[in-house]
């Protein structure tokens, strides 16, 4: 991993708390995208975030509180096309919990309990993290996006970083959320930041995307969620291993895994 990676990372560990201001710089809308090269620019964002059509991933989630870490959890996810994803707990007080998400539906699988339960996107996780922020690292298949404008961000080190901003809005029902504005960086796709809305219009958290090196390619290594209530708490979920994995077809299925105990993966 290179140097810049690790203070990356650092910046993250000691409570990095990355803020912007953004400037207008494409009011007539004279350099606007066009509906294609949005859903290029989509997609670009997404392959720094996962890259691959099936994979496994490796997360791990903490909780900082007056910058001080609190809990950390671990979960491994194995994602593949059509919106699929099996999330396993793997921290010792979540031990043998699974969650399975099938396009818009998401199941929660007790080891104690025979009867998958029903959930949403929304079921929090640890902190600010909650079940689609782990099971989906995609945009692209739930959201339609539209350009707003040209900004430049400057970020609290001083850099100034030229952007697109994008409005997405949720074009499936098991979308997590219902409207996202999302600043990515001109000509490449990085994902800088997101603001990301509820149906009602409430803002349910702001994200950051903290960009660094693994496998030699440039990528999403962690993403900073801040709480938007609790201002002295944010979470941070780093991507520890993504691997191109493929899992047989009985691991996506609710049935099977309530009556299974021990997935041999």
């Amino acid at each position: 991993m290179s140097k810049l990676s690790h203070l990356l990372i650092l910046f993250v560990l000691v409570g990095f708390q990355p803020t912007a201001i953004a400037t207008t710089q494409n009011m007539d809308n004279t350099n606007s995208l066009t509906e294609a090269q949005v859903k290029q620019l989509v997609k670009k964002a997404d392959d720094f975030r996962l890259g691959e059509s099936s994979a496994k991933v490796v997360s791990e989630v903490k909780l900082y509180k007056n910058e001080e870490l609190d809990k950390t959890r671990q979960y491994t996810v194995y994602t593949r096309e059509d919106r699929e994803s099996l999330v396993l707990f793997n921290s010792q007080v979540e031990a043998g919990q699974k969650m399975l998400m099938l396009g818009d539906n998401y199941w929660l699988l007790m080891p104690k309990s025979r009867r998958p339960i029903r959930i949403t996107p929304m079921q929090k996780l640890l902190g600010e993290a909650s079940v689609g922020d782990i099971s989906t690292l995609t945009w692209s298949e739930d959201y339609q996006g539209e350009w707003i404008e040209s900004t430049t961000f400057e970020l609290t080190d001083g850099q100034a970083v030229q952007s697109e901003k994008i409005k997405l809005k949720a074009t499936t029902k098991g979308a997590s959320y219902f409207t996202i504005d999302l600043w990515l960086e001109q000509g490449t796709g990085f994902p800088i930041k997101a603001d990301l809305y509820l149906r009602s219009g409430k803002m349910a958290k702001e994200a950051w995307f903290i960009k660094g090196v693994r496998e030699g390619e440039t990528k999403v290594i962690s993403m900073v969620l801040n709480d938007q209530i609790q201002t002295n708490q944010k979470t941070v979920i780093e991507y520890k291993e993504i691997t191109s994995t493929e899992i047989a077809d009985k691991y996506y299925n609710p049935a099977y895994l309530s009556r299974t105990k021990q997935l041999n993966l």
